[in-house]
């Protein structure tokens, strides 16, 4: 009874942290901040909570095109153009990921978890850089097929961040409207998040029972996620988030075998 009891509490656990990370991933761009951290107070070994994390996180997207279609509207021959690059990206970083052993990765993940809360402290930063959105040149020609490919690897891979950084590329390359912006960016995390969970399912072992759990509360945040996006000032959930990331990253690398 007491161990039903406990694997219920994790579910419960990982359902609600599923439904914070799902809002806040969606209205900005920290998802796996929250979800990936969650997984590993339940118990899940580094490694495995990545790839149960980067499966999950297939929920977000049907939620947040279903709340999105406002900003979406007219931009299908964008997504599909984009959304092929986002895809291929996804794949060589899930590839890259199950090439990499868990010592490696444990090792590595301190410093991505880091990284990752940096890149929301300074999205504002990065999102106000006018000049990327006036004129033409080839470093703004190539700045969104090559970032979104690389953010897009770096998602299939680990993840923690790319939310962030795909949308102040957008925001720096694509349009200039936070929610717009925030649309299309769920939908770009998407399709990468998408050919990576596929490529997992097909080729190693998935902790499905954590997956199931997160993906639900996943799925119920993305359906308000978008809405959030078009009325919540960012700032104060911003540094709570990448603050506790960075506290998470510093006791990640102070216990790397945790």
């Amino acid at each position: 009874m007491y161990g039903v009891a406990m694997v219920l509490a994790r579910e419960l656990f990982l359902a609600g942290a599923g439904a914070v990370a799902g809002l806040v991933g969606t209205a900005g761009g920290i998802t796996s901040l929250v979800s990936y951290p969650a997984l590993l107070v339940a118990g899940v070994a580094p490694l495995q909570a990545n790839i149960a994390n980067l499966v999950a996180l297939v929920a977000c997207w049907p939620g947040s095109a279903a709340a999105s279609q406002p900003e979406l509207r007219g931009r299908g021959p964008w997504l599909r153009r984009w959304g092929i690059v986002a895809a291929v990206g996804g794949i060589a970083g899930s590839v890259l990921l199950l090439n990499t052993s868990p010592g490696v990765f444990n090792r590595v993940v301190p410093f991505l978890v880091a990284a990752g809360s940096l890149a929301l402290l300074f999205q504002p930063w990065l999102a106000a850089r006018p000049a990327w959105q006036g004129g033409g040149g080839r470093g703004r020609a190539l700045l969104l097929p090559g970032g979104l490919f690389a953010l897009s690897l770096y998602n299939g891979y680990f993840g923690a961040g790319s939310g962030v950084l795909t949308l102040a590329l957008l925001l720096l390359t694509t349009d200039p409207h936070l929610a717009t912006a925030n649309a299309l960016k769920n939908m770009m995390v998407g399709a990468a998040t998408i050919t990576s969970a596929a490529l997992f399912a097909i080729t190693t072992s998935v902790a499905w029972s954590a997956v199931a759990a997160l993906a639900l509360g996943l799925f119920a945040g993305s359906l308000a996620g978008p809405w959030v996006a078009r009325r919540l000032p960012p700032a104060v959930l911003r540094w709570l988030v990448a603050l506790t990331g960075l506290a998470l990253a510093i006791h990640l690398w102070l216990s790397p075998g945790s």
